[in-house]
């Protein structure tokens, strides 16, 4: 736990956890679906049961059913119940202001607290007030969170936490929208800029067309900026919450990716980020 480090965190993240799966969660945003979050680390241990083959199932179905059908308490108790036998294997989850206004309330920090003490979970955390410890009672924060405390005081400002606020892109001057963009893509790791990169070449290059996701991933896979479908899942999802990516539907039926800027204002984001 340290006090507001974004960039802080997140370089920790790129170098000491390499070998472990790692989700983000942005708790700046103003509204935050945690089930969704539970579902998605409930999918990247379910892939470790399926490549381990050896696990204890208690409770789990031997026909896996569909993750979105279950209950918060159901994914909790796989989280915590699955064990793989054959070596060590964490879901390292990376919250970025554990105190802010989409994580706020009581019942979402309950949710947290059984998280963080699931057995395969891993939870890294920046907090923006000191007094976000009220939040919790002496069982959740020595026992279920556990906390290892930080005070890492960076004095840096709140460009991206401080700026979020819905449609971003969907106002200002083409120079605003270029530096909002700049500024949320330059709070994300290296591989998710490639990954946005990727897109904003492809748009560049066919204009009229969004780009099917299953091309990314094939993209992104040759490249080796993702591993694995659930990894670019996370990228994305990063980018549709800072709406810097839309989806919209190909004459063909597929979802298509699609990036709200002009292309003037995106082959200059691009320039940015290389």
């Amino acid at each position: 736990m340290v006090f507001c480090a974004k960039v802080l965190i997140e370089d920790f993240a790129s170098t000491a956890l390499t070998e472990y799966s790692v989700v983000v969660i942005n708790g700046y945003l103003q509204t935050i679906n945690l089930k969704q979050v539970v579902i998605a680390l409930a999918e990247i241990l379910w892939e470790q049961v399926k490549t381990k083959q050896r696990v204890s199932y208690r409770d789990l179905p031997k026909s896996q059913q569909s993750f979105n059908s279950k209950s918060m308490e159901d994914l909790l108790t796989f989280l915590d119940q699955a064990e793989i036998e054959a070596g060590a294997f964490f879901v390292c989850v990376v919250i970025h202001n554990i105190d802010g206004s989409g994580l706020r309330d009581s019942e979402t920090q309950q949710y947290l607290a059984r998280l963080a003490a699931c057995a395969q979970i891993r939870v890294v955390a920046s907090i923006d007030h000191v007094n976000a410890p009220l939040f919790w009672d002496k069982n959740m924060a020595h026992t279920q969170f556990n906390w290892c405390w930080y005070h890492v005081p960076t004095f840096a400002p709140y460009k991206v936490e401080g700026m979020f606020y819905p449609m971003i892109l969907a106002h200002g001057s083409a120079s605003q929208t270029v530096k909002t963009a700049t500024i949320v893509l330059s709070s994300l790791t290296r591989n998710a800029q490639s990954v946005f990169k990727v897109l904003a070449e492809h748009q560049l290059s066919h204009p009229d067309e969004g780009m099917p996701i299953s091309d990314l991933y094939s993209v992104c896979r040759e490249r080796f900026l993702v591993s694995s479908q659930i990894t670019l899942n996370s990228h994305l999802t990063e980018f549709k919450d800072h709406e810097l990516v839309k989806i919209k539907k190909h004459s063909d039926g597929q979802d298509c990716l699609h990036i709200p800027l002009t292309a003037e204002a995106l082959q200059k984001v691009v320039l940015e980020i290389i």
